[in-house]
Parts: structure tokens; C-alpha cells; sequence
């Protein structure tokens, strides 16, 4: 009894941290409440995201997942992208994203049209989101993906570009994660996929989905309006990708000859894809059926053995531009003519760079103790190119990308510095002027030993100019004016700083006591402010006062 009751009291002292991640996540954007549809719970998105507005879909008749949405304003936030940040995820495992978009004029009666935006997955471009056909036709628009978690949470975000004249949007988020042998021929820590066509061949009914797709992907119906029988004793616990034995049922098929297939549908952007295609004999022919196929007049495979069992062929970077033409042609002395079942094309994606994970912790960390950071400070800082976050700077060179510059000049930022900034060993300037910032300044700055700006005027910090800056060599500006005072409302004093520089200027008001000039030292006076060289800064007022070196 006493081990049993100790088992108990270790597994309740197990911390959340270590707790196995869910499966899935489904996020219903814009929503205040949970609801179950389709046998699932759909999470208001307020836990993923801080930012955005919520707004319900002014239309009498819509499915509950798309009566509401998630805007951000695109006003004066042209290249910035705003993040939902999902997890706990299963770090290196592969997931399926799919996102919804349902516009229903959201944004106002002069904006009838849907906006046209990017939508990111970490620090990768995934695609243009553009609904205006779908949402002319009164349907929403889905787009899917599949990507590796690189970290312990993924991020997904809409970013603004040039085509966006209102504000982007979003009706629902799924994140599915997928088995191990899923599009397991992708090196998915290069690449990640982007969803082009997923059809059941010969089929005209509706969408293929879950319970009969395991991870609950759209199979669309394509073919003649009569749909041809095909096997449906088919048992897929043997192929890689798992789809659903519902696409065997049905087949494309001739007689005999060559059967030739457009398809996708629509002219593709020269890239490479990722094509699978799905095949299973229905048996009416005693001597077997063997095909050859080719795509766009390329041999794709040759003398393809379809069996009752059913076979998958596949290529992972499959080179397509424009339309796209299959054919299959049954061999000599094949039994029958060729035929095919279902398959899917996904465009590969080169993945984008990451910031270097340690940068990007402290940066969370400073983003936390910040009472109102940027919209945008969210997702990965630096990446995709263009999307960096307001007011950082990226080394440009490397794959090991680092933070080198925080400009927030005129924020109107509150809150306190978290002292993870000493972590951002890359910083080569750090401006925070004209805020509201309080409290100390970290007493670690001496950490950045690459610092040559640092700009902490006209806030409310407190307490003393950390010593560790006089160690900083490559330090050439250091402006602390008009600071805060002590709680009894007197100026605080600061400690001396080690000299910094070979020739320093004071910013003072009138009546300013200037710091001893050692003997030897000229000192040039310009009015209000004054150049010396060499000068150890003693104890001065930090209210009055700022330092400039000018080594």
C-alpha cells in the first residue's frame, strides 16, 4: 500500500514539461469558446497568439468553423508577419499543417475582395494565400503542407506584402502529426512539402477524408461522372503513405491502349515535385496487368507490376513546369489495360535559414518582460528574408544567423530590460530611446563584447550604469540621459565607469558639475557639450548627462 501510494505521489510530482505532446492541434481562429464539430474539439486560438482582432462573419448560413476570424492590420505593416506559436510539439517528427480561409467580407464594404498575403511556416516561405476565386464562388479555401517540427513548437504566420490592401485573415489552424513512413523519401530537414493535387481517380463523390484517412487528408473526387468499380479488398497497412483503401474502390481506366491524363488540372510554376500515384489490380484479368508510365513524354517508371494488393510509386524531386500530361500504357502481353487508383503532388520547398536558437530564447525572454513588444515579435526574428522582427537585425553571412542590432527608438515600449539581452553576444547596437522603460539595467552588459551603440535615453531605469560597460572596447556611444529617479524623487548617483574610449563627449545641461580632466588632457569647450580625451568618467548625475566616445 505505502509503495502503491508512493508511485502515486512520484507520478503527480512528474512536471507538465515531460509530458507526452498531443497528436494534433485544431484551432478554430476568432473564436471565444470551444466547440466540438466533426467528432472534434476546436480550440479558441487566444493561446496560440496575442495579437490580431477577433471578428465574427457577418453571414447568416455558415459551417460554426467559419463564422468567425483572426485580422491583423495591415496598416503601416507592410513585410511583417504575424505569429501563432503551437505546441507542445514533438521535436523532429513530421506534421501536416492545413489551414482555412473564409473571408465573408470581414473587413468592411470597401473591401469586398479578399486580401492576398503570405502565409510562413517558421522561417520558411510556404505560399501566396489567394481566395478571391473560391470566395467569388461562396467557398472557403484550404491550403495544406507537411513540414518537420525543428524545435518544441512551430510557429505559423501571415505576412503582409505588396499585394495585401486589407487586412489578412485566417478561419482555422490543423496541425496533424504524421507516422514516421509518411513521404518518408523527403529529407524533410531540407525540405518541407506544399499540397498541389490529391485526387481519387474515377470517383465522384465527396471529399475522402477521416475516418477513412487516418490523419484526416482531403482525397477530392476526379473523373467521369459514372464511377468505375476497382478493388476494394485492398488492405493499406503496407504503403509508406497510408492513404485511405476507400481510393481502390475506384479506378481510371480503358480497355485497352493508352490511358492519358491532364492532371493537375491547372499549369504548375517550374519547380520539383513530389508525385505519388496509386494502383490496384481488379483482378478481372487472369495474366496480370503491367503498365509503363511517363509524364510529359519522361519515362517515370517502366513495366509497373499491378497487383490485387495494390503498389505505390513515387519521386521525391520530380522536375514540372506548366501542364502536366500522364500517360499509361499497358506493355506487350499485359492481360489488361492500364489503369490508376488515386495520387498526390506536392511542391518541394527549400527551407528557409533559422536564427540561431540561443538568440531566439533570449529574445523571447526580452519580449516577456516587455508590457507591449511589437505585434510582430513573434515566430522566428530573422527569417523568411524580409520578415525580420521590428527592429532587429541579422548577420546577413553564415548559416549561424545572430541577432547584431535592436532599434526600438520611439516604441512607446513599458515594462522592464530582461537581462537575457547579455545573452545577444552578436549585438553591435542597442537603441531603446524614447520609451518607458524601468527598473535597473542589467548588470551583464559587459557581455557584449562586439557592443558599439548603446542608446538608453529618455526612459526610466533606475539604479546604477553597470561597470562592466568600461570593459567593453569596441564600445563608441553610450547615452543614458534623462533617466529615472529614486523613489524619494532625487537623481541617482552611478558608479565610475572604466575609461571606454581615446576621446569621449558629455551631453549636460547648464550646471552640470563635469568629471576631473586629468592633467595633460585638453578640454574643448562647444557650448553644451564638451570633448576630452581620455577622461575616467566619475560619479555624475545621470539625469543631466550621456556619454559619446569617439575612439
Amino acid at each position: 500500500m505505502e509503495a502503491g501510494l508512493l508511485l502515486c505521489i512520484l507520478l503527480f510530482l512528474i512536471p507538465s514539461s515531460l509530458s507526452v505532446p498531443p497528436e494534433s492541434f485544431y484551432i478554430n481562429c476568432g473564436a471565444l469558446d470551444l466547440i466540438e464539430f466533426n467528432g472534434r474539439q476546436w480550440l479558441p486560438d487566444s493561446n496560440f497568439i496575442s495579437v490580431g482582432t477577433q471578428k465574427d462573419v457577418p453571414y447568416q448560413r455558415v459551417l460554426p468553423l467559419l463564422s468567425t476570424v483572426r485580422s491583423f492590420s495591415q496598416e503601416r505593416n507592410k513585410n511583417k508577419k504575424f505569429c501563432y506559436k503551437i505546441g507542445p510539439v514533438v521535436r523532429s517528427a513530421k506534421y501536416m499543417i492545413r489551414t482555412t480561409y473564409f473571408y465573408g467580407g470581414v473587413n468592411g464594404e470597401y473591401h469586398k475582395t479578399p486580401p492576398v498575403f503570405n502565409q510562413i511556416v517558421d522561417g520558411t516561405l510556404w505560399s501566396l494565400v489567394n481566395t478571391t476565386d473560391d470566395y467569388a464562388r461562396n467557398m472557403s479555401s484550404y491550403y495544406e503542407g507537411v513540414f518537420q517540427a525543428m524545435r518544441k513548437t512551430m510557429s505559423f504566420c501571415l505576412g503582409v506584402n505588396e499585394h495585401t490592401d486589407s487586412d489578412p485573415f485566417i478561419s482555422t489552424i490543423e496541425l496533424v502529426m504524421l507516422k514516421a513512413s509518411v513521404y518518408n523519401s523527403t529529407e524533410f530537414g531540407k525540405f518541407g512539402l506544399s499540397l498541389v493535387a490529391r485526387h481519387n481517380f474515377g470517383y465522384n463523390g465527396s471529399i475522402i477524408r477521416s475516418p477513412d484517412d487516418p490523419f484526416d487528408r482531403f482525397w477530392q473526387p476526379f473523373g467521369p461522372y459514372t464511377p468505375v468499380a476497382g478493388n476494394p479488398n485492398v488492405s493499406v497497412s503496407g504503403f509508406w503513405n497510408l492513404p485511405p483503401s476507400m481510393i481502390f474502390d475506384t479506378c481510371l481506366t480503358v480497355d485497352s491502349g493508352a490511358l492519358e491524363l491532364q492532371w493537375p488540372e491547372g499549369p504548375l510554376p517550374s519547380s520539383n515535385y513530389y508525385i505519388a500515384l496509386y494502383f490496384a489490380d481488379d483482378g478481372a484479368s487472369a495474366s496480370g496487368r503491367t503498365i509503363s508510365i511517363t509524364i510529359n513524354d519522361v519515362a517515370y517508371f517502366k513495366e509497373l507490376n499491378v497487383t490485387s494488393s495494390g503498389v505505390a510509386v513515387f519521386a521525391t524531386q520530380w522536375p514540372l513546369s506548366g501542364l502536366t500530361t500522364m500517360k499509361f500504357t499497358p506493355v506487350v502481353g499485359s492481360g489488361a489495360g492500364p489503369v490508376v487508383n488515386g495520387g498526390e503532388v506536392f511542391k518541394v520547398l527549400l527551407l528557409g535559414n533559422r536564427t540561431l536558437a540561443h538568440d531566439v530564447h533570449a529574445l523571447e525572454s526580452i519580449r516577456r518582460r516587455l508590457k507591449n513588444p511589437p505585434d510582430d515579435w513573434s515566430g522566428d526574428p530573422c527569417f523568411p528574408a524580409g520578415y525580420s522582427w521590428t527592429g532587429i537585425t541579422c548577420s546577413s553571412n553564415g548559416t549561424r544567423v545572430r541577432v547584431i542590432s535592436i532599434n526600438l527608438m520611439d516604441m512607446g515600449l513599458s515594462g522592464s530590460l530582461s537581462p537575457a539581452i547579455g545573452n545577444l553576444t552578436a549585438l553591435t547596437t542597442i537603441v531603446l530611446r524614447n520609451n518607458s522603460l524601468t527598473g535597473r539595467i542589467p548588470s551583464n552588459l559587459g557581455a557584449l563584447r562586439q557592443l558599439e551603440v548603446l542608446d538608453l535615453e529618455n526612459n526610466h531605469f533606475n539604479g546604477t550604469i553597470p561597470s562592466s560597460l568600461g570593459t567593453i572596447r569596441s564600445l563608441q556611444e553610450l547615452r543614458e540621459r534623462k533617466n529615472a529617479r529614486g523613489k524619494s524623487g532625487k537623481r541617482q548617483k552611478y558608479r565610475p565607469l572604466a575609461m571606454i574610449g581615446t576621446s569621449l563627449l558629455v551631453f549636460y545641461t547648464p550646471g552640470f558639475h563635469l568629471p576631473h580632466v586629468e592633467a595633460g588632457l585638453s578640454l574643448h569647450d562647444t557650448g553644451h557639450q564638451h570633448t576630452f580625451c581620455s577622461v575616467p568618467l566619475g560619479s555624475f548625475d545621470l539625469d543631466y548627462a550621456s556619454v559619446h566616445s569617439e575612439a
